[in-house]
């Protein structure tokens, strides 16, 4: 059989799951596979970027290395950019005008940061001021780094996970941080007001100071950034400017091959576009008008393109996903799931608040079932909450005993420690006794911890404890 070419565009975290799934299910014996990324590096964890801020190295968060591809038979076209494809030649045309044949192409470009236009942002060649950094890319926490002075001031701008992972990586250097964020609420898209404040107070007992409901206009600054112009007038002085504003999906290559694009390319349950051989996975993809920016969907995503290319399952279809974060965030545990607004009269909303321990949880009950939760200061009750959320099982009576009462479940017996790969506290435990001794072993031998990062902690516990011989591992240069 003559294999086909399958493209990828781009090498993100979409990307390198996407070839997981495929190398799995044998796709080497059907395929002959390319993958175009903008960067040079392999495949990364981007929700990990702040542990380059904090002095780790690129081999830190690596997810699949440069001899990773040629290993698996994957060519991978480091640092180039696919400006486009042309659908009738089936050609990829990269930035600088090169050709690239594919049968097969599929979009996995992410996303991309968002700069708010800034009075000052940029000197007079439209690059950024010397001293303003743009949050993205192991590049860009490299420059951080080489910037980020103990006792200087920095501003970050944006209080979502990675301008809060930003601003806990600039505190632990010893800068003086302040986080600036629009919304009046921290992390608004995971938590709600009551969760943000819990949020808010957490970050500020590790000595970052924010503020919320704020808007910037402007940097001041001739040569270089000296300080931050609020929109009420106000200054903050800063020696640097960090930009965690948000992201956009990338559908800029899309947009320019004539693909059908809304806010994310427009894809069906089949992950395909409405050109022929062309699919789209991850950020940059809409599905049913929705488009995930978490890691749980993409994985589903990629798993279902996988079973339709291969012919592993070729009825697989995507339905869209149910929505489930669990994240530590500047060393504070958080977890939403579902929504976190009562929709209606008839929902339920059930409350719990522990103002000295610092623990938010919150239930939205709708028709005797789970149909959202959202954990601040906790990640205990997170695992137990994902069950009831994703059986749909009709709720205890008193709706407390979810935290309370003893789960006897399979489930609770051997529970699920890393939400990303599905992996089981048993499972763990039999790689580090069949030989794993360091968390990037436990990672590659089960693929925990390589997804958003939350699990990392339980991990180390795990080592320290079943494998006492070894150091406890360490995590961001602080062991958690």
């Amino acid at each position: 059989m003559t294999r086909k070419r399958l493209a990828i565009i781009g090498n993100g975290m979409a990307a390198g799951r996407l070839l997981d799934e495929l190398v799995r299910r044998g796709a080497q014996t059907r395929f002959d596979i390319a993958v175009y990324g903008e960067e040079t590096h392999g495949c990364y964890n981007r929700i990990l970027l702040g542990r380059i801020i904090g002095g780790g190295s690129a081999d830190d968060i690596t997810l699949k290395s440069l001899d990773w591809y040629a290993s698996c038979g994957v060519t991978f076209h480091a640092g180039t950019m696919i400006a486009r494809l042309d659908a009738a030649s089936r050609q990829l045309i990269t930035e600088q005008g090169e050709s690239h044949p594919y049968d097969v192409a599929i979009f996995a470009t992410g996303s991309r940061a968002i700069v708010p236009p800034l009075d000052g942002l940029r000197k007079a060649d439209g690059k950024p001021k010397p001293g303003a950094f743009v949050f993205r890319t192991i590049d860009d926490c490299e420059r951080i780094r080489a910037a980020a002075l103990p006792g200087t001031s920095a501003v970050v701008l944006g209080g979502g996970l990675l301008g809060l992972e930003a601003a806990k990586a600039l505190g632990d250097l010893g800068l003086h941080v302040t986080v600036v964020h629009l919304a009046d609420t921290l992390m608004n898209l995971q938590v709600d007001a009551l969760g943000g404040r819990f949020l808010k107070d957490a970050v500020e007992r590790t000595g970052i100071f924010v503020r919320t409901g704020v808007a910037a206009t402007g940097l001041l600054g001739d040569d270089r950034v000296t300080g931050v112009v609020l929109k009420s007038g106000e200054v903050l002085n800063a020696d640097m400017v960090v930009l965690a504003c948000g992201v956009r999906p990338r559908i800029e290559a899309a947009q320019a091959s004539d693909i059908p694009i809304k806010s994310g390319i427009v894809v069906n349950d089949l992950l395909a576009t409405a050109v022929p051989g062309v699919f789209a996975v991850g950020e940059c993809a809409e599905h049913d008008g929705k488009v995930y920016g978490i890691v749980p969907p993409i994985w589903e995503q990629c798993g279902v393109l996988a079973d339709i290319l291969t012919g592993a399952n070729p009825q697989a279809r995507y339905r869209g996903s149910k929505l489930y974060t669990r994240l530590k965030v500047a060393g504070v545990e958080v977890a939403s799931m579902g929504v976190i607004e009562p929709a209606s009269d008839s929902d339920e909303v059930i409350q719990v608040i522990e103002d000295r321990r610092g623990i938010y949880r919150k239930l939205i009950v709708r028709d005797g079932k789970l149909s959202g939760a959202l954990v601040v200061g906790e990640s205990e009750s997170a695992p137990s909450l994902a069950r009831w959320f994703d059986r749909g099982d009709p709720l205890p009576i008193n709706r407390l005993d979810v935290f309370c009462s003893p789960d006897v479940s399979t489930a609770a017996a051997d529970p699920e420690i890393c939400n990303c790969h599905h992996v089981n506290h048993s499972t763990l435990v039999d790689a580090i006794r069949d030989g794993c001794t360091s968390l990037p072993q436990l990672s590659a031998a089960t693929q925990a911890g390589t997804g958003c990062g939350s699990c990392r902690g339980v991990m180390a516990r795990l080592l320290a404890k079943i494998s006492p011989r070894q150091p406890e591992p360490i995590l961001n240069g602080k062991g958690h």
